[in-house]
């Protein structure tokens, strides 16, 4: 199979191709980057294809391509790999505006190919786990939950909301609200929540929190900021307290590590764990080869985590309760 990567912009794209590079089976056929001397730079590493031209790429016999573009550019690379019959694993969030998202699985659906939105935290052990115990009826019904994703603030384009649609609500929502609905199958209903800037001189939110309601009576809040310091690793947590009628999961999706601390760095995390990159590209490989017509992460669950991110900004912005259809 081979796999091309349609830009650098994201942190997870030298991650995903390492990922490939991992499978048997599986070729890093080439990348494209605006930035020729970067991506120049990256394909030599990776003993791959440099491609001046993101068509040319998805021109050049791939099978799928992974979108790991600006926020605001996912719909225009999704909608061209879809036209020429290439399977998608896109970079959350899917997309900056509800009618994209749209666009993309409608476009995705009708030229036959998988769109699948890259929520890696579902392939975490210990995540997988949780919704092991709540499935297996042990705790009995979810009564409310409560979540974080905390991280360092990231710097250049996220910082401009152009490209990526918002800062850490938009960021750090997506994910957790994805574990949520997966855990319960339930969607949420109502949004209120608060965001500000503090940590970034103004230039866009970078730290929130929501309150929501699902359709399923839970009561769910998250803490989504850029609030951790500079020294402190760069994705800050996910973690998940999970109320139910017979006892409390917690869940900690960064806790496979051991802490190392030092006067020059702060802390830093060395991971022993799993790979949650390599677990989501293997999981996307696998649903091409057995042919399925769905993602196992689907493009609406991208668009339905996308949903509640928008309604908070709107929350935040009138002081009021936020009700989806």
């Amino acid at each position: 199979m081979k796999i091309g990567v349609i830009s650098l912009a994201h942190m997870h794209a030298v991650g995903y191709m390492s990922a490939i590079n991992q499978l048997e089976g599986v070729e890093l056929t080439g990348i494209w980057h605006d930035d020729a001397e970067a991506g120049g730079r990256i394909a030599e590493r990776f003993g791959t294809t440099f491609y001046a031209d993101f068509n040319e790429l998805i021109g050049s016999g791939i099978d799928a391509v992974i979108v790991t573009s600006e926020n605001v550019n996912h719909v225009r690379h999704v909608v061209a790999a879809a036209e020429a019959g290439k399977h998608v694993l896109c970079e959350k969030p899917l997309a900056t505006k509800i009618e994209d998202a749209q666009a993309m699985i409608d476009i995705c659906r009708a030229n036959g190919v998988l769109l699948q939105t890259a929520f890696p935290v579902r392939f975490q052990t210990s995540v997988k786990r949780g919704k092991q115990l709540l499935e297996s009826g042990k705790y009995g019904n979810i009564i409310a939950i409560k979540g974080t994703n905390r991280g360092r603030i990231p710097g250049g384009w996220f910082l401009d909301r152009n490209l990526s649609g918002g800062g850490a609500v938009i960021d750090h929502t997506v994910h957790v609200v994805d574990v949520m609905r997966w855990y319960m199958g339930a969607e949420v209903t109502k949004v209120y929540a608060e965001s500000a800037s503090r940590f970034s001189n103004g230039l866009i939110d970078d730290c929130g929190m929501l309150t929501m309601s699902f359709d399923n009576g839970v009561f769910a809040s998250l803490d989504c900021s850029w609030s951790r310091n500079k020294k402190f690793p760069t994705w800050g947590d996910v973690t998940l307290e999970i109320v139910c009628e017979n006892g409390t999961l917690s869940i900690d999706a960064f806790n496979q590590k051991l802490n190392r601390y030092s006067d020059e760095t702060g802390l830093e995390w060395d991971f022993w764990g799993d790979d949650m990159d390599l677990e989501l590209i293997r999981d996307f490989v696998r649903s091409i080869r057995e042919g399925k017509r769905e993602a196992s992460v689907t493009g609406e669950d991208g668009l339905r985590a996308v949903e509640v991110a928008l309604a908070a900004y709107e929350s935040s912005e009138s002081h009021a309760v936020v009700t989806l259809r």
